[in-house]
């Protein structure tokens, strides 16, 4: 019990850290740590990452929203478009089974920490409000679909992928890119635990308690100080985190 309770306690300080600071899905931490050293059936650990994630993202939202970092309007359309393609992008991966690429979430965390070190986000609200509203949906939609798609297709990497999108292509500023990404997350975060937990019957009840817990406490913790953080910080603390996480995950990964 002691060492289910470590592994898990360790897995939620990635997840936490990484969902807090860059709206990253607690999936890519947690599942490999539990297959790897807990021996928890793949299918049975996706679904304890997920449920980790809903309230671990649910809680970094509010903390964004009470900061004015969140665009709850587009995000809404995002996710709706998210949500729909992803079950697109399932289905033809499934027609193309040789295109599984597992590695994809892995080595994306960790160039998009790389990425914000070396050439930070430094977007500021003042010039996202020099995109019209209608422009901002279509883009939002579009965005939304592309995104929903590779996740489907390649069967991760949506918060790493919203957070490259929102900066780099629609060019939020970083703290209300990752407010919206977490608070799209919550939701596709539900809805794929609700469904693995239906489909593959109850978790192991421990560790879902310990990595719920564990990913909540240090996804506030983190959430709160990325509000307070300059963006110059907050830029270096978030690639700095991805970084670490990013080669954590590939080493766990070559471990099973």
């Amino acid at each position: 019990m002691l060492f289910k309770f470590i592994i898990c306690f360790i897995a939620g300080i990635g997840a936490g850290l990484g969902t807090g600071f860059a709206g990253m899905s607690a999936a890519a931490v947690i599942s490999p740590m539990l297959i790897t050293f807990l021996g928890i059936p793949a299918y049975e650990a996706v679904g304890i990452a997920l449920a980790s994630d809903v309230l671990a993202s649910a809680v970094s939202a509010y903390t964004y929203g009470k900061n004015k970092n969140l665009d709850i309007k587009n995000g809404l359309v995002m996710m709706a478009a998210v949500l729909c393609f992803t079950l697109v992008g399932s289905w033809i991966s499934s027609l193309v089974p040789s295109t599984a690429m597992g590695g994809f979430s892995d080595f994306m965390t960790l160039l998009l920490g790389i990425k914000f070190i070396v050439k930070p986000v430094m977007t500021t609200k003042e010039s996202m409000t020099g995109t019209s509203p209608g422009k901002r949906f279509v883009q939002s939609v579009v965005c939304g679909m592309a995104i929903g798609f590779i996740c489907g297709f390649v069967g991760a990497g949506g918060g790493m992928m919203m957070l490259l999108i929102l900066t780099s292509v629609l060019g939020y500023e970083l703290k209300t890119a990752v407010g919206t990404s977490v608070f799209v997350m919550a939701f596709t975060a539900f809805t794929g635990a609700v469904s693995h937990f239906a489909i593959g019957g109850p978790p192991d009840v421990w560790s879902l308690v310990f990595c719920i817990l564990s990913t909540l406490l240090w996804a506030r913790i983190a959430a709160k100080f990325a509000n307070r953080a300059s963006p110059i910080v907050l830029n270096r603390a978030t690639g700095v985190v991805l970084s670490i996480l990013g080669v954590s995950i590939i080493l766990v990964n070559f471990l099973k």
